[in-house]
């Protein structure tokens, strides 16, 4: 096939498509069988897709008069899609450091958030921040994000809780998807937390009155494009009347249903959830057996946290169960100023060891699944010709590598690629990093 491409991968040890007949997710035997070829190339071509991946020599012969703007001799390496970051809330001002020293001290989550720590913290300081200033720190994270191996990543809003403040949130999410070479799915959260000197129906009620018709004018007008709708539905926050009404006045104004459930009490979050139609649900350590079948039934994703049960200390979520009971179990990484983790193999190596996901389970979750989550599996989360080439090169002849090194993805991590064109490549990486 002759003309011009942009990227031809050739001989990786291991290309790892995870999925190759063009699967929207995998369920707990589809990941059993991920799939895996040796000897292979991928192609992608000027427009950023994919547009070939086979064996090495049958994608030389198919493309022998064919030049490339660059090529990268994968031998002894191995291919895997771009990891997809699910659920993060990258954008804020003020760390909290010294809420980890409570924490470990013996405070819990809701008694830091009581006593005016926590989210409201962040908000205090995300309300005074220049919206110059957020986009620079979340530039930042992005690209320590994207070193990891991610190139499409979930990025909510949620530390305004005022109308203001949460656009100037969405704004800096909006410059960063058109000016960045990763992937970003935008999500409204304004009911992260009760703003101070409001109840829940207030808050409630300011959101579906005067928030979401302002977001729909901004979208209508092209100047922010939202994807999916959150609400923090827990004791104390918004109830579970308050999170139905919240979440379907942003379906109803073509936002993804996508929010917080069942992390800290069972709310019965996942039976609305599954009701409503949301095409996620994150947390959900404390979700009942109802609500892993309603799931499973509707289809929902189930985007698990292994830092945030890791770091707070709380119970794991039911992985195991979820994964049994037919539920598309999907990762991220809860990045916020609470559960600080820019990594997803490390996300993935904790989910193995604490949540007793298998590698392939785990990989998949990340992937595949994760694109599901974010309504993007169609052209995220596998290597498959028509899909968007990002792509990750690893310094080892084993996949599995990326997991099993907790920590090691620096070292392992060889090249990042969003649309066949090279965003990271690490200049230090060695002949082998399986060592």
């Amino acid at each position: 096939m002759a003309g011009r491409h942009r990227l031809l991968l050739e001989n990786a040890q291991q290309l790892v498509l995870v999925c190759g007949r063009g699967e929207e997710y995998l369920l707990r035997d589809g990941a059993a069988g991920l799939t895996v070829l040796r000897d292979a190339s991928v192609v992608v071509g000027l427009d950023g897709c994919i547009k070939a991946v086979g064996r090495a020599d049958v994608i030389r012969n198919q493309f022998s008069g064919a030049t490339f703007e660059k090529v990268i001799d994968c031998s002894g390496k191995c291919v895997l899609p771009g990891l997809v970051d699910a659920h993060t809330h990258p954008v804020w001002a003020g760390d909290r450091v010294h809420e980890f020293a409570m924490k470990l001290a013996g405070a819990s989550y809701m008694e830091i958030h009581q006593a005016g720590g926590g989210i409201h913290f962040t908000v205090e300081h995300t309300r005074k921040a220049a919206e110059e200033e957020l986009f620079d720190t979340f530039k930042h994270r992005l690209e320590r994000m994207r070193r990891a191996g991610s190139t499409l990543v979930e990025c909510k809003s949620g530390y305004g809780l005022n109308l203001e403040t949460e656009l100037k949130m969405l704004r800096v999410i909006e410059r960063a998807k058109q000016s960045m070479d990763i992937g970003i799915s935008s999500t409204y959260c304004g009911a992260h937390s009760v703003p101070k000197g409001k109840t829940a129906t207030e808050a409630t009620d300011d959101i579906i009155n005067n928030h979401l018709p302002k977001l729909k004018e901004l979208q209508l007008s092209g100047e922010i494009h939202v994807n999916n709708i959150d609400v923090f539905c827990e004791k104390g926050v918004f109830d579970l009347e308050s999170t139905r009404r919240i979440l379907q006045a942003g379906k109803d104004i073509g936002l993804q249903i996508n929010f917080h459930g069942d992390e800290l009490h069972p709310m019965k979050s996942a039976e609305l959830g599954a009701e409503l139609g949301a095409r996620a649900i994150s947390h959900l350590e404390e979700v009942s057996d109802e609500g892993i079948t309603a799931m499973a039934r509707a289809k929902c994703a189930a985007v698990l946290l292994p830092t945030t049960a890791y770091m707070l200390r709380l119970k794991q979520p039911q992985a195991r169960k979820m994964l049994e009971e037919g539920v598309i179990v999907a990762l991220g990484s809860d990045f916020n100023p609470n559960a600080y983790c820019f990594s997803m193999p490390m996300v993935m190596h904790l989910a193995c060891v604490n949540m007793k996901m298998s590698m392939n389970e785990a990989l998949v979750a990340a992937t595949i699944n994760a694109a599901y989550a974010l309504g993007k599996s169609d052209t995220h989360g596998s290597i498959e010709a028509g899909k968007q080439g990002d792509l990750i090169i690893i310094n080892s002849s084993r996949w599995e590598h990326l997991i099993y090194q907790f920590g090691g993805h620096e070292a392992l991590i060889n090249y990042v690629i969003v649309k066949g064109k090279v965003v990271y490549q690490n200049e230090t990486c060695g002949t082998m990093s399986s060592y």
